[in-house]
């Protein structure tokens, strides 16, 4: 097994955040090859947050975030299984950085999941999309490819698990639980979050 500099398991504990000796493992098994070493570890924290998924999580706590000189505010509440881990410093930090994820990411997170989104939302798209489509005079077949492609990244774009990470933009939210779930041990999940802007009357919740 080959031996590997100190300097690049300190490169990937801070893109993954994965402990030392997994990176050290990681980067063993790949020859030092950092990006395979890293696909390895995000492969392996969604095996261990599989794992987990069916355990109960209510504990954790609530964050805040007040972005923008007081004009935009979201509180979110994350889930763990213990009280111990929601003392946790590796989970605060998480919990803040979703508050701040979603106070200043450039698309309001509208839904936790795309599992969540109403079907009247998705009609409306759909119908919106669709009228646009038409109007470029393709064939029907490719209309409905067109379609389908815009309303999968209309879902995404407005799902917050689905979101590029405001910190790390190659890193998605849920990556980056998945991952924090694989180092801390426990279930975590986003239960609710919302999203207020001076000014605004509606809310994401």
């Amino acid at each position: 097994m080959a031996a590997v500099d100190a300097a690049l398991v300190k490169q990937l504990r801070e893109r993954t955040g994965a402990g030392m000796m997994d990176c050290k493992q990681a980067l063993e098994r790949y020859a030092g090859d950092l990006d395979k070493a890293a696909e390895w570890l995000r492969e392996r924290g969604a095996a261990v947050a599989a794992k987990k998924a069916d355990r109960a999580a209510s504990e954790g706590m609530i964050g805040s975030y007040v972005h923008a000189g007081g004009k935009i505010g979201v509180m979110v509440e994350v889930n763990c299984e213990t009280d111990f881990v929601a003392r946790n410093p590796e989970f605060q930090t998480l919990v803040r950085d979703l508050a701040m994820h979603i106070a200043g990411t450039p698309t309001t997170p509208r839904y936790i999941t795309r599992k969540e989104i109403p079907e009247s939302v998705l009609i409306e798209a759909r119908e919106r999309f669709t009228e646009e489509a038409r109007q470029t005079g393709k064939p029907d077949k490719v209309i409905a490819q067109i379609v389908q492609g815009r309303l999968d990244k209309f879902s995404a774009e407005i799902s917050l698990m689905e979101q590029p990470f405001v910190k790390d933009p190659s890193l998605t939210i849920d990556a980056l639980v998945t991952e924090k779930i694989a180092k801390i041990g426990e279930r975590i999940s986003v239960r609710r979050f919302v999203r207020y802007r001076l000014g605004e009357d509606d809310r994401h919740a």
